[in-house]
């Protein structure tokens, strides 16, 4: 199938290679910084809607961060606005960006002059728009004189703020942030999104990520193993669907999982799954819950599974399953399923089913805390897997801690994709999918409105759905995540950061498959 374009997400040292590479092509330092001052100026255009007359600062720092504000400055200057430039930091005698903005209109204030920072409190109320301008990706110490005392007046700013690549203060890699980083309400990043826009703090102080094109070439980043899934690339990996196309044209989903403690994670993936489009899903969970899941869940097929009697998924149930395994085009497990010996056993029964032929997975929840408590796990999978765990799930699974999990989220998913041979998505705030061959890719979306029980069983659900219409586990993983992530943000519209359900969520991911092939 024919792909959409794929964003690399780069750390400092591959944005620096990448530049390299450009150069080596012909376009020199000086054109590059051209074009992301062009690139910031236009930017601040469209969100003012114009700027002539509007008082626009830009806070200048020494290096080729401050470079970019002052070519930013210069270009709106020329267009009308009212611009000021706060060097920061001072900048050389002879710097021809400086003196172009000042032959075009742009008024100078130094903080080296600027007593108390009068000036700047003056000037950060009556401003539309603020650069910041002060130190890019190649800063990460902690920030100093000037620089630390600028950047913590901006909480009295009037307008927006608009940082350069990134705030001042963070760190383009890690995420870690100063005290006084501020918090901008977008931030343009130069050419590629950089890693720690996606890691936490400072993912919370980017705002609105904006990723601004300045020329370099997409081959100079080519060997860059993450990527943020756009919608352009998940809407060319979407299933179409013919319009002769019946039940078995797109494929039919085996949803295993439920307990008589949790009899409503398996009815929400199965929900799920039934609104990311495949043509039929089965539901197969405990036989003692069958009246309550047939009521719950009517457009789903129904299988009853022997039970242990008490509501929990045993050993005795696999024939029921493994006889006819092979019918279903995908399977998802674990979700509601318990932990206990009795399910351990029946899930080592059913991920392994012998000569039966299994159909690619995913498996979630308590499959992955059962999982956890069998010895060499990946090497008894009888089929491609994709895996979903959160990071609690993930330090069961790893040995790891959760706050190390947290700490290197991509490389962690990265480690254990490879090593396991399935594909894992490492669920949270920025949603990490990667796969066994060392691609990694990240959602766009950090919404807390996901912050609330079933929305990961919802997620399982639509994977299921889409690997049952063919698509692979890694390419499944990806688009699933988009669409749970869109679907979120759709009802932050209507509920703002809270209150809405899983059941909301489910609801919401027609809508969301629909807004993606729209554009």
């Amino acid at each position: 199938m024919a792909g959409g374009p794929a964003l690399k997400v780069v750390t400092v040292e591959e944005m620096r290679r990448a530049e390299g590479v450009a150069v080596a092509q012909g376009i020199s330092t000086d054109q590059l910084m051209e074009r992301a001052g062009l690139a910031v100026a236009r930017h601040v255009r469209e969100t003012l809607g114009s700027v002539a007359g509007k008082r626009t600062l830009a806070l200048v720092g020494p290096g080729n961060n401050g470079g970019d504000g002052l070519v930013a400055a210069r270009l709106l200057a020329r267009w009308g606005a009212n611009v000021t430039v706060y060097l920061i930091r001072e900048r050389p005698q002879d710097d021809p960006k400086l003196r172009l903005a000042l032959r075009e209109g742009a008024a100078i204030l130094r903080a080296s002059d600027d007593d108390g920072y009068r000036l700047l409190d003056e000037a950060l109320k009556s401003s539309h728009a603020v650069i910041d301008a002060g130190l890019g990706t190649g800063r990460s110490r902690p920030l100093e004189g000037a620089m630390r005392e600028v950047m913590a007046r901006l909480d009295g700013r009037r307008g927006l703020l608009l940082a350069v690549d990134v705030p001042t203060g963070m760190d383009a890699d890690t995420g870690r942030c100063d005290p006084a980083t501020p918090t901008a309400d977008a931030t343009l990043a130069l050419g590629f999104p950089k890693a720690g826009h996606f890691r936490f703090p400072g993912a919370g102080r980017v705002g609105r990520l904006e990723v601004l094109d300045i020329g370099i070439p997409p081959e100079a980043a080519q060997d860059v193993a993450l990527e943020m899934i756009t919608p352009e690339w998940a809407r060319a990996r979407l299933p179409r669907r013919p319009l002769d196309g019946h039940k078995g044209t797109f494929g039919h989903a085996l949803i295993v999982g439920g307990s008589s403690n949790y009899p409503g994670a398996v009815c929400l993936a199965t929900r799920a799954a039934l609104r990311s489009g495949p043509g039929l899903v089965t539901m197969a969970a405990p036989r003692s819950l069958q009246p309550i899941l047939a009521a719950s869940v009517t457009e789903a097929i129904h299988l009853p599974v022997p039970d242990d009697g008490l509501g929990v998924l045993a050993p005795r149930g696999l024939p029921a399953l493994t006889g006819s395994i092979s019918q279903y085009d995908s399977l998802a497990v674990g979700c509601g399923m318990g932990r206990s010996d009795s399910a351990r056993r029946f899930l080592e029964g059913l991920l392994a089913p012998g000569s039966s032929q299994t159909p690619p997975m995913v498996i979630d929840a308590d499959g992955l805390n059962n999982l956890a408590c069998v010895d060499r796990w990946w090497e008894r999978l009888g089929a491609p897997a994709a895996l979903t765990p959160h990071p609690g799930e993930m330090s069961r699974l790893t040995g790891a801690s959760v706050a190390d999990v947290q700490a290197s989220r991509v490389e962690t998913a990265l480690e254990w994709a490879a090593g396991w041979g399935v594909v894992v998505v490492l669920k949270g705030a920025y949603t990490v999918a990667a796969s066994p061959g060392g691609m990694a890719r990240v959602s766009p979306f950090a919404n807390p409105i996901l912050a609330t029980g079933g929305t990961g069983d919802a997620l399982t659900g639509v994977i299921a759905g889409l690997l049952a219409q063919g698509m692979s586990p890694m390419d499944a993983a990806c688009v699933g995540v988009y669409l749970h992530g869109a679907a979120a943000e759709r009802l932050s519209g209507t509920y703002g950061d809270r209150g809405a359900t899983a059941e909301d969520l489910i609801a919401a991911l027609p809508l969301a498959a629909k807004a993606l092939l729209d554009g």
